[in-house]
């Protein structure tokens, strides 16, 4: 039995619902009425939080990648496309507003110590630490100093690294996503087996962060006992964008938050038992004499 987590009001870990973020990332891309909307279809679909990406650009990036050629929709480099996307304190100060009007958490994964400072004045109830970040040891122990529970995710990451980072943080309020850091993943490469060696090997939460297309995956990951259940979501899988592909639409995360939450009833007690329904079935199909 793993510890159980409190993200917000939400208790998280095994005896409880599966918490469910849904993955916004910078499928706004630049746009706050597109994050709006977002946000819109998260709870709309019953999602338990929003997430989103916070960089300093110029930190995270050298300034040779920023300076490299790529045509997008904001200029004609890397660097242009980076910052277009970026939110700053006034966009952020209306996902906080509407996020509060609207009823749901709201987080984000910080890739620098700066961005990680910056999210903390809207106190959020927990951090998330992109699998990017993983093996960085100066800011996961960033992270700790504010005191919020943590989610880590672990795509692109070996065992060796992975408890190397469990190290550095420590598993109070600690959340593991196991997750495969491609876009989108393909089948043979997710290796949702990998959900119950974690959960032996470290006394937390275990989920999983998807990034394939369609639904079955994260069916099978609740199966398997992920706590913690993260998707991309988009308005359209055909928007410009490099995560949109990888992302679920309006429709199926709505059908995707109803099974989810349907698992939870039909996964029963484990105890076999003949139900009242099923008596006058007995009495109408089995041999008597």
């Amino acid at each position: 039995m793993s510890k159980t987590v409190l993200i917000g009001e939400s208790k998280v870990g095994d005896g409880h619902p599966s918490f469910f973020i849904a993955e916004i990332g910078i499928n706004h891309n630049g746009s706050l009425d597109i994050a709006k909307q977002l946000i819109d279809v998260a709870k709309e679909a019953g999602c338990d939080a929003v997430k989103f990406q916070k960089r300093t650009v110029d930190v995270v990036y050298t300034p040779e990648e920023l300076a490299r050629p790529r045509e997008n929709p904001f200029g004609t480099t890397n660097g242009d496309l980076k910052r277009g996307l970026e939110f700053g304190e006034k966009e952020y100060s209306e996902i906080d507003r509407y996020c509060k009007e609207k009823k749901i958490q709201w987080m984000a994964s910080c890739w620098d110590e700066e961005s990680v400072d910056f999210i903390n004045q809207f106190a959020p109830p927990c951090y998330k630490i992109a699998s990017a970040s993983l093996t960085d040891d100066a800011l996961l122990q960033h992270h700790r100093k504010f005191g919020k529970p943590i989610i880590l995710s672990t795509g692109m990451s070996t065992m060796e690294q992975i408890e190397h980072a469990v190290e550095v943080l420590g598993t109070d309020d600690l959340i593991i996503l196991h997750s495969t850091s491609t876009y989108p993943s393909k089948t043979e490469e997710l290796n949702l087996q990998m959900i119950k060696p974690l959960q032996s090997k470290f006394p937390v939460p275990i989920g999983y962060s998807g990034h394939e297309v369609g639904l079955a995956p994260t069916y099978a990951a609740t199966v398997l006992g992920a706590t913690v259940l993260e998707r991309h979501i988009t308005i359209d899988r055909a928007m410009w964008g490099s995560d949109q592909a990888a992302s679920v639409e309006p429709q199926g995360l709505r059908r995707l938050m109803q099974d989810i939450r349907a698992w939870r009833i039909m996964q029963g007690d484990g105890i076999k038992k003949v139900y009242d329904s099923e008596i006058p079935i007995i009495e109408k199909l089995r041999r008597k004499g």
